[in-house]
């Protein structure tokens, strides 16, 4: 640090708390009484807090009785669908997709994407998400809301083959003209819906324009062992052997769900020439009574990154990052039949370096350390439920809740203050979505955006 610049005012510091921190073998640690220095949104230094008392700030956070984590990312959602919320309960997959939910989808305006994506991004701000990665329709509000909410986001528009050539350039288009947006806090993604609607071709000339402008391609894939059946009776492969035949793996891809991943898969996903990560948000598998989930340990062992997710929340009734890490691990724990497997400090890895990496933000965010962007949350266990305090690893994962991030901050700026949502209005977006539902949850004219048959 040069001396102009240790004299100059800090953009903001943070002291008292407890912060998480990566060792150089990315173990989990904490640091007790600590201090984060904020410049130029981010951190500039992790040291104690008796090393900055009386030290220059714009803005100071007293921290005590709270930890200090990198921001949870959800590495795979639908944000605008939380106006879908609720909407199609204890219902199959196909049930759910045919009957209501695209069928519904069909009336979506850009005003109706605008208003979810607001309320949704109230929603993780309030549950100390500062990134998400998004697979939707009319993409350009979301990115609107993102630049003015302050979220740090991955961006794609979503195409089917069934919308033809358009479909796709559209989702490019969208991809190259956000790229790098709001001071660089939105990064985009070409954003094929899933192999079983979206054709090889399409998938194939995806990877071509992947690979042509540097773009991530996220999708979905291997959602259940339904769709890995069917792929293999229909095309004599799994969507995975789909994607590498394409040239999909070859570019940087974000895997959603992969609960229908064979073994075969993993040699498939392991020698892929792009880097490959998988989300997983088993909320919706447990509700949709799939037989098996994402097999997080195989994929790990395979080097693939697995982040956490909430996938939309007409599916998961929320986009709560803290309960997909709570069951991630005790899920993980079940499926096993070990219950060494997933620690708390793994599932922390997951949520933190893991989650980063999943969605290409893997040297920027994802540690509180010197260099990364400060995207920071502060957590209070003073609460009963967190009380006494025997392993704080597993304290944040098991008994902490969302409800307990007190403050959110993204690039150095306080997104939620005091539980207080500062960059958006929340009863405003709420008055006006509700003023919309009656024409948008009308299912009367018989349309669908598609059909759901794997």
């Amino acid at each position: 640090m040069t001396p102009s610049a240790a004299e100059s005012p800090a953009e903001l510091i943070i002291t008292g708390c407890t912060v998480l921190v990566h060792d150089d073998q990315e173990a989990v640690g904490f640091m007790e009484d600590a201090a984060i220095v904020v410049r130029d949104g981010a951190v500039a230094e992790v040291t104690s807090a008796q090393a900055v008392r009386g030290r220059a700030a714009r803005e100071r956070i007293d921290g005590r009785g709270q930890v200090a984590l990198p921001g949870l990312i959800n590495c795979h959602t639908h944000a605008p669908m939380v106006a879908l919320r609720g909407l199609a309960e204890d219902l199959p997959t196909e049930e759910w997709f045919n009957d209501v939910v695209w069928p519904v989808e069909s009336n979506l305006t850009e005003k109706d994407v605008e208003l979810g994506a607001r309320l949704a991004c109230a929603e993780m701000i309030r549950g100390g998400v500062t990134c998400f990665a998004d697979h939707y329709f009319a993409m350009d509000a979301v990115a609107r809301v993102v630049a003015e909410c302050g979220m740090r986001a991955l961006l794609g528009e979503a195409f089917f083959s069934s919308q033809g050539p358009r479909g796709r350039e559209r989702s490019a288009e969208f991809a190259l003209r956000h790229r790098g947006a709001a001071g660089g806090r939105i990064t985009t993604a070409l954003a094929p819906h899933a192999p079983y609607t979206v054709d090889d071709t399409d998938l194939a000339a995806t990877a071509e324009l992947a690979r042509e402008h540097g773009l991530p391609v996220h999708l979905h894939a291997a959602e259940n062992r339904e769709q890995t059946d069917t792929s293999l009776a229909r095309h004599g492969a799994t969507p995975i052997e789909v994607l590498a035949r394409t040239g999909v793996l070859d570019t940087d891809v974000l895997i959603a769900h992969g609960t229908g991943i064979l073994d075969r898969d993993l040699p498939v996903l392991a020698r892929a020439g792009g880097r490959t990560a998988v989300a997983t948000a088993p909320r919706g598998y447990l509700k949709f009574a799939w037989p098996t989930t994402t097999p997080v340990r195989a994929l790990r062992e395979a080097g693939i990154p697995v982040g956490l997710a909430t996938d939309g929340a007409a599916s998961n009734n929320s986009l709560d990052v803290w309960e997909s890490m709570a069951l991630t691990s005790i899920v993980q724990k079940s499926t096993e039949g070990d219950p060494r497997w997933l620690t708390s400090r793994q599932a922390l890895h997951h949520a933190t370096l893991q989650s980063a990496r999943a969605v290409g933000l893997g040297d920027s965010v994802g540690s509180i350390a010197p260099g990364r962007r400060a995207d920071i949350v502060l957590v209070d266990l003073t609460g009963p439920h967190t009380q006494p305090v025997h392993d704080l690893a597993a304290t944040l994962v098991h008994s902490a809740r969302s409800a307990d991030v007190r403050t959110t901050i993204v690039d150095g700026r306080v997104l939620m203050r005091d539980r207080e949502v500062l960059t958006i209005d929340v009863s405003s977006v709420v008055g006006e979505l509700e003023e919309r539902l009656p024409a948008l949850v009308d299912r009367g004219h018989g349309r669908r955006i598609q059909e759901y048959d794997t």
